[in-house]
């Protein structure tokens, strides 16, 4: 038997059918009652523009008129201003249901240097200060919110992956698995490893799934995301959070479009929107307590390239699923295309700060005050009004 065939047939010890080929982290945790939370940290800068786009404004054509939008571009209509990307096409019977919203003009408020590893690092991190300067313990939003759920059993959380992600760092300890260990043996140290773990099924087993997924690395997150990598993250995920687990959290990468947006832009955006739909699928009753909310570091250029991409840039879009949502809307405050309307006459203007929609979230599943989710949770953020996306 090979080895690529024993990996499809064995796992490691403890660890489910879905969790095998994960080459990315996937963070979770548990919490009081039966609420469940998904974030999805969409890295490289998702051109929410490209994602919902704003037919209903004019200036979306005229600002990129080499990319096919809307109807030429196989859009679907969302409510009569917005459309729907039509790699995202699998997320419509979601919107039918009410289970799917969109927040557009959104972003952090880190306006530093566009830098993608800060960016991350701000929206994971959470804090407040444009310059992109993190929390002092450099923690977690989510870590720093179950320190506020009481009876929440954050000794229970694992990590898959390398490393744990920034999101769910912190004082609150999470376990760890990793299914991607860098085992820089030779070729001679793997055969006697072999030969030492013949007699052993158990430990073979393990060591040969091992050196399997140490020779199949993962692209980088900025990379163009491998086929089919979200289903088993999702399906993943589903499986614990249909247990024990409250709270899960990883990433889909592959966003990063400065070259030819319209080629590069469908992978991840079908990656997400299997995602979602295998959320849905392996939750069953319990998608009716889910929240997904997924996120990007920022937003990109309003303007297309020479190359045919867009640019990093600041305002963006997030997206929200579940069966927790009180109906389907595109929130926000649009606030146009036109020359003077743009931020720093290049980006889409933010008008909210997409940490207001995720407090809101936390407060409406688990109970948090507004004080907490303000002051601990996302220091300096202001919740202001409740933007009523939940039931």
């Amino acid at each position: 038997m090979t080895r690529r065939r024993l990996l499809g047939q064995t796992l490691l010890a403890g660890c489910s059918a879905a969790a095998s080929p994960l080459l990315t982290p996937v963070t979770l945790a548990s919490a009081p009652g039966d609420n469940r939370l998904v974030v999805i940290v969409l890295r490289g800068g998702m051109d929410g523009l490209d994602v919902v786009q704003p037919l209903g404004d004019p200036a979306l054509t005229r600002l990129r008129p080499d990319f096919k939008l809307g109807e030429a571009g196989g859009a679907a209509d969302l409510d009569g201003f917005f459309a729907l990307h039509k790699a995202a096409g699998d997320l419509m019977p979601l919107w039918s249901a009410g289970e799917l919203s969109f927040v557009h003009a959104v972003s952090t408020p880190y306006r530093g240097k566009r830098s993608h590893f800060d960016g991350q690092d701000f929206l994971e991190n959470g804090g407040g200060d444009p310059d992109g300067t993190l929390t002092n313990g450099r923690d977690g939003w989510l870590n720093r919110m179950l320190s506020l759920v009481p009876s929440s059993r954050t000794d229970t959380a694992i990590a898959v992956g390398r490393h744990a992600p920034l999101i769910l760092s912190g004082d609150n300890p999470v376990g760890a698995w990793s299914p991607e260990a860098d085992l820089d043996i030779s070729a001679q140290a793997e055969l006697l490893l072999e030969q030492i773990y013949a007699e052993d099924p158990l430990f073979a087993n393990a060591a040969d799934t091992a050196l399997e997924l140490s020779a199949e690395r993962d692209a980088p997150d900025m990379s163009p995301a491998r086929a089919g990598k979200a289903e088993p993250l999702a399906a993943f995920a589903a499986e614990r959070l249909n247990r024990d687990t409250r709270i899960a959290a990883f990433s889909i990468g592959g966003w990063d479009s400065h070259r030819r947006q319209m080629g590069v832009i469908e992978r991840p955006l079908k990656e997400l929107a299997t995602a979602l739909t295998t959320l849905k699928e392996k939750l069953g009753p319990n998608w009716q307590r889910t929240t997904v909310l997924a996120m990007t570091e920022f937003g990109r250029t309003v303007r297309q390239n020479g190359a045919l991409g867009t640019d990093h840039g600041t305002g963006g879009a997030m997206v929200i699923a579940g069966g927790t949502l009180r109906a389907a809307r595109v929130h926000g405050t649009w606030p146009g295309l036109g020359e003077r309307a743009l931020l720093n006459d290049r980006d889409l203007m933010p008008t909210n700060d997409l940490r207001r929609y995720a407090g809101w979230a936390l407060r409406g599943l688990y109970g948090l005050s507004s004080v907490d989710i303000e002051r601990v949770v996302f220091p300096g953020v202001d919740l202001g009004l409740d933007p009523k996306f939940l039931a």
